[in-house]
């Protein structure tokens, strides 16, 4: 098991212990909003291990029938999680619409309270773990677990602060009126997830800077090249694939040539670790006079 699997793993344990702490601090007060943080913490656990599988998927080599890979498993993960919280979102709207009409004491608060913390600070402590292992490795999956744990704990924060505030001032619509702006929040996060998910699923190019880091990289390194083309794009989880048309002179060698295309694999991949490059080499003929022009 590699580290990436090894944080995915422990994931799923850290949601399991604060989705039990969250439900124990829900039982001690009956508070609807801290129900609604409750129930989103069954979502941390079931996108945890759906994190799980996918990055062991992922990591599955090359084979006849995925020449590609198997990078792409991971934006299933991130597909799947969105999915499932917008329907915790729904969840909580239909328990807190009720309440909402006919307000309840909430019993025990500040034991309650303490509880929730408890788990809110395990949650934004395995939120940096996981958002600092998904950059490092280039984990979709990863990056979208600790996005969502991080949106948890911004949530948990809230909930915490109103339910106090409503248990002080006797405002007790507070509660309800809480876990629907929760509902909306984590719907606002579920949908941005499902959208990023989808554009990598649809193959989607580089960020402009990236792709100007390729371009630098290309026209640093291409002496002897006459001009670079239709340059293209695409992620696949933590892989990029890097493609374009290299115009040579046509008296020049292959061997010439290839040397010139093992340099510029070499410059973007330093850029861009574990890219995979391929070039069309053409000769002067083909020359379209734009894209990256070599001087």
């Amino acid at each position: 098991m590699d580290r990436t699997s090894r944080i995915a793993l422990g994931s799923v344990v850290v949601a399991a212990v604060v989705l039990a702490l969250k439900f124990v601090a829900y039982l001690l007060t009956g508070s609807v909003a801290l129900y609604s943080d409750a129930l989103e913490s069954i979502i941390n656990v079931a996108a945890a291990l759906a994190a799980l599988i996918a990055l062991r998927v992922a990591a599955r080599p090359a084979d006849a029938n995925h020449p590609y890979g198997h990078s792409k498993a991971e934006y299933f993960s991130a597909v799947a999680e969105g999915v499932l919280i917008v329907l915790a979102a729904v969840s909580i709207a239909r328990e807190a619409l009720p309440a909402l009409q006919h307000p309840r004491v909430v019993e025990a608060p500040l034991p309650g309270l303490l509880v929730n913390l408890g788990a809110t600070g395990l949650n934004a402590l395995w939120a940096g773990v996981l958002l600092r292992a998904g950059r490092a490795a280039r984990s979709v999956a990863l990056l979208a677990d600790g996005k969502h744990v991080l949106t948890d704990v911004v949530t948990s924060i809230g909930v915490l602060a109103g339910v106090l505030l409503a248990s002080l001032t006797g405002l007790h619509w507070l509660d309800p009126a809480l876990a629907l702006l929760v509902a909306a929040n984590i719907l606002w996060s579920g949908w941005a997830l499902m959208r990023e998910s989808v554009g990598g699923l649809m193959d989607a190019g580089v960020d402009t800077a990236t792709e100007n880091r390729i371009r630098q990289a290309m026209s640093e390194h291409a002496e002897g090249a006459l001009e670079m083309h239709d340059l293209r794009t695409r992620h696949a989880g933590r892989m990029t694939f890097v493609e374009f048309h290299l115009v040579v002179p046509g008296e020049m060698s292959v061997q010439e040539a290839h040397a010139i295309c093992d340099r510029l694999e070499d410059a973007i991949q330093t850029e861009l670790p574990g890219a995979s490059v391929t070039i069309h080499v053409e000769p002067q003929e083909q020359a379209k006079h734009h894209g990256v022009l070599v001087v």
